[in-house]
């Protein structure tokens, strides 16, 4: 099943159903249902900006459903959409759009670049 890897604390923040754009300095084609993968290294400045102190890193820790891609023009589009991808514009101009996020049991796993496969659920 196509997986991505996305830093902590933003893969928790997605399937709390806070975080709805996922960014990126790629575009892509791919529609459909994804695995989350908890990168193992969290980015440390936004688990102290959103009051985290430890998340599961290493592990795909749930699912969600990509139904379109955003692309932003310039900072004021990208800055209309701050409270669905909680982050800045260094992080891509590219806006996955996210729907039913769902937590799964934590498998542990390696996490690649873009979306990669993993086969062993």
């Amino acid at each position: 099943m196509k997986t991505l890897s996305i830093k902590q604390p933003f893969a928790e923040l997605i399937l709390q159903g806070k975080k709805k754009i996922e960014l990126r300095k790629w575009n892509t084609k791919f529609r459909g249902e994804f695995l989350i993968h908890a990168s193992k290294i969290p980015d440390r400045n936004a688990m102290k900006k959103f009051g985290f102190s430890h998340l599961s890193c290493g592990y795909i820790v749930g699912k969600a459903e990509l139904i379109d891609v955003k692309k932003y023009k310039n900072r004021e589009e990208h800055d209309k959409d701050k409270n669905l991808h909680l982050t800045y514009s260094e992080w891509g101009m590219y806006g996955f759009v996210l729907k039913n996020p769902q937590r799964i049991k934590n498998i542990p796993a390696k996490g690649n670049l873009n979306f990669w496969e993993f086969n062993k659920l």
